[in-house]
């Protein structure tokens, strides 16, 4: 299926041809071509931005877009447009929720590492988890950026502005999460082996019952995968373990986090303990839910979880998979910058974790 801005300029390679459009003809504007095509402005624009690049218009300041004076083979184009590449991206933009010991930092600190090393500049925009200034993050940022490194943010649904981009073919690469059937690059962990070999290995240390506890597994793909892996490291197990769930938990969820809300979580992690007191191991789908179910069992039970910071003298307080920030913050920019040199990149990009164990420093 043709992109949205593939159908604009495929018809106006179809007028050319047809000598509806002669050299010198002024071409309609993005604003009249937006509206023809039920599309958006970022759209019509980027359509125009291809056919001046294919060497079939030009556009005058102030005046307006024309089709050049000698046009070149129309018979050897089709589209998508075989035009000249576009630049080496110079501008390239990270939208992320927020950062943090935990997990964040050290992937910016490498993306803005490969960025130094490429001579690109990049503009961090946070979002604080909520998904209206994602989407007028991303909104802002087309206009003036070459291409998007999108860390999304917790929701029951996609933003709508991250997915009209996707599918006008603006350059976009995710980090730590996919859009399920959404044709978009995204690098990130494994996470249904990483949390399938992280309940086997409570498994093997002798817990039957196992509980994992998340927020609400909705459109966000991290959680939804690492559901499933802690799920199948039970499959075959026989009698020797039994899955647990807490999955409505929402106060660590960036732009949730009260004092309020996390006292009353923690009441409720309580209460599934008191309910389910054959449970004698946790896993958390990140740290500060592992922090809180830590807090509200008194330590009494153990926990495991994703992204455990520690200290130099102590070490990390979880069994927990380390996700490599820095392959990922590397591999994002990678692909972006392959994308802008019309490169075809692959959707899922999978980059290797460990296990560490709570002792290890």
């Amino acid at each position: 299926m043709a992109l949205l801005y593939e159908r604009i300029c495929a018809h106006v390679l179809e007028q050319l041809r047809r000598g509806a459009l002669r050299p010198g003809d002024r071409v309609p504007s993005e604003m009249e071509l937006a509206a023809e095509f039920g599309v958006s402005r970022i759209t019509s624009k980027r359509a125009l931005e291809v056919l001046r690049e294919a060497g079939l218009v030009e556009r005058v300041r102030g005046k307006g877009t024309f089709v050049v004076r000698r046009l070149p083979d129309l018979a050897d184009l089709t589209v998508p447009l075989r035009h000249t590449p576009r630049r080496e991206a110079r501008s390239i933009a990270l939208i992320v929720p927020s950062m943090s010991e935990a997990f964040g930092l050290d992937l910016l600190n490498a993306i803005e590492e490969r960025c130094t090393e490429y001579g690109v500049q990049l503009v961090v925009r946070r979002t604080h988890g909520r998904q209206t200034d994602e989407e007028k993050a991303v909104d802002s940022l087309v206009a003036t950026m070459d291409g998007l490194i999108v860390f999304p943010v917790y929701g029951d649904f996609y933003n709508a502005s991250l997915l009209r981009q996707v599918l006008d073919g603006f350059p976009v690469v995710l980090v730590d999460r996919h859009l399920s059937g959404i044709p978009v690059a995204a690098v990130l962990t494994d996470n249904v082996a990483a949390a399938r070999a992280l309940t086997a290995r409570l498994l093997d240390q002798g817990h039957e019952h196992i509980a994992f506890v998340s927020p609400p597994p909705v459109n966000t793909s991290s959680i939804e995968d690492r559901l499933e892996g802690f799920r199948s490291a039970f499959v075959g197990q026989g009698h020797r373990g039994r899955p647990h769930e807490l999955i409505d938990l929402r106060s660590t969820i960036p732009g949730s986090t009260t004092p309020e809300s996390v006292h009353a979580e923690m009441d409720v992690i309580r209460a599934f303990r008191d309910r389910t007191p054959e449970v004698t191991a946790y896993v958390a789908c990140e740290y500060n839910l592992a922090r809180m179910v830590d807090r509200a069992l008194g330590g009494d039970r153990v926990v495991a979880c994703f992204d455990s910071p520690g200290d130099s003298i102590g070490g990390p307080p979880y069994l927990h998979v380390r996700q490599n920030e820095l392959e990922m913050g590397h591999q994002a920019v990678d692909l972006l910058l392959a994308q802008l040199r019309g490169e075809q990149v692959p959707n899922l990009t999978y980059v290797p974790f460990e296990l560490i164990d709570a002792e290890q420093t």
